[in-house]
């Protein structure tokens, strides 16, 4: 090659980083805001159960009625991501994030909190099929996996940060106020999304007869895809266990305060953060990715056990959450690249709509039945809980990679 060629060459790959970094920062972006929005309503718990007079299973019905919705409507958007582009669905999905606090901070009733969490779900139903659609359009093969590292790492700060700036917020003000001030932030993420819309711009829509045989709903037939459902629910349903009761039962089970409790949430989901930006390299090298998630899972379920026993000091908590979280958050990349590995060409917003639904599931399943498990008096059980379904879902995994290996037909 001539220093010529060497020159374009290098010129070339300058602009494809800088096309795959801006297309990754854009969709963690707005990724980081819909998982924000997965808990405005749970880090206010407290403050809704003083409020309204609740107990915490009426308190996970919000977020079932949140996930339901959610996890419906994302099988459905999947649909509409193929056939109307990514973009389109994902502008509508961040301003229906901002309308739903306004509903919520204007609430007087606990049938119009219902009513706020409902508009919430319809936002939040859009959010993986669009942005796995625009990351396997717009980035690079090579870069895929760090993309999909990012996608998570966005998610688990969106999560870390909603508790604290939730209740922050409504300590300093009230809960109506951290609600209206959470409306903010999809407004101008909408904003800077427009702006580099192009960047954005989504393949044009694939004719009928792309999509294979067997239709628009072939796909359905692939045993893969049910796998990575399954997958996504069960961990999904320790995931919500956490996220709606992980500080209210640390409080009770090592009697630390509210401070330390979430405090270790956020540990939890910062940790996390950091095992996805490792698990993107592992996946990056790896071809067994089901073994890198089994491992994952299996060292946060032994400490989630250990967790839930209480048998160690208060101080211990943060970090326990925190290797949990890490433990769990390395498995990520991994699984998206099963998941892409199971999607028909040109069904990808289907494949991700429905596969990412049995997310919303089990987070819509995970809050009332630990909620049920806090009513009853038993914290630790909640953790116990946390394990058995992590450790049910390592075997959808090797399910998932054997069938991978064994040459299983990935087009319908």
């Amino acid at each position: 090659m001539n220093q010529t060629s060497a020159t374009v060459a290098s010129a070339s790959a300058d602009t494809t980083l800088r096309q795959d970094a801006r297309v990754i920062g854009l969709v963690g972006l707005a990724h980081g805001t819909s998982h924000f929005y997965h808990l405005i309503l749970a880090a206010l718990f407290p403050w809704l159960r003083s409020e309204f007079a609740l107990s915490y299973a009426q308190l996970g019905l919000l977020m079932t009625v949140f996930f339901v919705v959610s996890g419906v409507g994302q099988a459905l958007a999947g649909f509409v991501v193929d056939r109307v582009g990514a973009r389109r669905v994902l502008f509508f999905g961040v301003a229906m994030l901002g309308v739903s606090a306004l509903a919520l901070a204007l609430a007087h009733s606990y049938t119009a909190l219902l009513g706020g969490a409902l508009l919430a779900g319809v936002g939040n139903s859009i959010f993986h099929p669009a942005d796995y659609t625009l990351l396997n359009q717009r980035v690079s093969r090579a870069r895929l996996a760090h993309g999909f590292s990012v996608h998570g790492i966005s998610g688990n700060i969106g999560w870390a940060a909603a508790p604290l700036f939730m209740t922050t917020v409504a300590t300093v003000a009230d809960w109506r106020t951290a609600l209206a001030c959470a409306a903010l932030l999809p407004l101008a993420v909408l904003a800077i999304l427009f702006a580099n819309r192009t960047a954005l711009r989504p393949n044009p829509p694939a004719p009928a007869a792309a999509a294979g045989q067997g239709g628009a709903l072939g796909f359905l037939r692939l045993p893969t895809v049910w796998m990575c459902f399954a997958f996504f629910f069960l961990t999904a349903v320790a995931l919500g266990g956490i996220q709606a009761f992980g500080p209210i039962a640390l409080a009770q089970l090592y009697a630390v305060s509210r401070e330390l409790a979430t405090s270790s949430y956020t540990a939890y989901m910062l940790a996390s953060a950091g095992g996805m930006l490792v698990g993107g390299f592992l996946g990056a090298g790896a071809r067994r990715h089901d073994r890198t998630v089994a491992l994952a899972f299996a060292g946060a379920a032994a400490l989630a056990v250990l967790l839930g026993a209480g048998w160690l000091p208060g101080w211990t908590v943060l970090p326990l959450m925190a290797a949990i979280g890490f433990c769990s958050g390395v498995a990520g990349p991994s699984r998206d690249l099963m998941i892409r590995a199971a999607a028909p060409q040109n069904a990808t917003g289907r494949v991700y709509g429905v596969v990412y639904s049995g997310l919303d599931s089990g987070l819509s399943v995970g809050p009332p039945l630990f909620g049920a498990i806090m009513d009853a008096g038993h914290p630790g059980w909640l953790f116990y809980g946390v394990a058995l379904f992590q450790l049910l879902a390592i075997g959808t995994a090797v399910g998932v990679g054997s069938s991978s290996r064994a040459g299983a037909p990935k087009t319908v």
